[in-house]
């Protein structure tokens, strides 16, 4: 199986300007992102960048970066621009890997990546880990996910998920088990659905919960999910989550970093 990475990346964020190219370690966090998915099978990775300077960047460190348009409303509608501009098509299979996830498992996005060719009624691959908190499980940024017997998923929600009518009768003081599972924002398409997605009409539960992948499932397609074993590594949202991050790199010998 061959597929293509693709991360988007722009400039504006409210709570961290100019993210992508945030130093960590010496290089852009975008380039220690690519550099990350570049230890995955993948054929080829390649950033959708929005700016001059983060395609500069790239190009400093040999990364391969294609230029998008700036008012994208969403990095689907990124994405879908960047796999024209490829050429890429029909069953191709496309990764989305977030431009603020420099400690992404590779191994994670193989996965996600196989889901398709195993998985021929799914248009879209994401993945999902156990919830093992009940802080986490009714945090509305924590996005969980509930499949069914083949690993599809039935819907995603903000709230907790699923709700367990006679243990939260009194208030969520324990998870209910089978462990409820958080979404991991990792995504697989087939290249001619990332293609058109930007096409569908916005759908009222993905207006309600503020989650585009809803999109998908309410127009009747469907998306497979990876039971990964554990959380993936930290993301960037904020200054601290750099610091962070800046402090995990810090801790690694030079020849691991690079």
């Amino acid at each position: 199986m061959t597929y293509t990475v693709l991360i988007p990346a722009r400039l504006a964020s409210t709570r961290l300007p100019n993210k992508p190219l945030a130093d960590v370690a010496g290089k852009p966090l975008v380039v220690r992102v690519a550099e990350r998915a570049l230890q995955s099978r993948a054929a080829q990775v390649v950033v959708a960048a929005d700016a001059p300077e983060i395609l500069a960047a790239c190009a400093a460190h040999g990364v391969r970066a294609v230029g998008t348009r700036a008012g994208h409303p969403s990095g689907s509608d990124r994405l879908a621009e960047a796999c024209a501009l490829l050429g890429l098509d029909g069953d191709d299979v496309v990764v989305n890997v977030q431009g603020d996830e420099p400690l992404i498992d590779p191994a994670l996005i193989d996965a996600v990546a196989a889901l398709l060719p195993a998985m021929p009624a799914a248009q879209m691959g994401t993945a999902a880990h156990a919830i093992d908190s009940v802080a986490d499980f009714v945090n509305p940024n924590v996005v969980k996910v509930a499949t069914d017997a083949q690993g599809l998923a039935l819907t995603f929600s903000r709230a907790p998920l699923p709700w367990w009518r006679d243990g939260f009768a009194s208030g969520i003081h324990a998870l209910p088990q089978p462990a409820p599972l958080r979404h991991i924002g990792i995504y697989s398409y087939r290249a001619a659905f990332l293609r058109g997605f930007p096409q569908m009409p916005p759908a009222p539960i993905e207006q309600t919960e503020s989650l585009e992948q809803l999109r998908a499932l309410w127009h009747g397609h469907r998306i497979a999910v990876h039971m990964a074993a554990s959380a993936p590594g930290a993301g960037v949202d904020t200054p601290e989550d750099l610091a962070r991050v800046r402090a995990v790199f810090a801790r690694q010998p030079q020849e691991q970093r690079g």
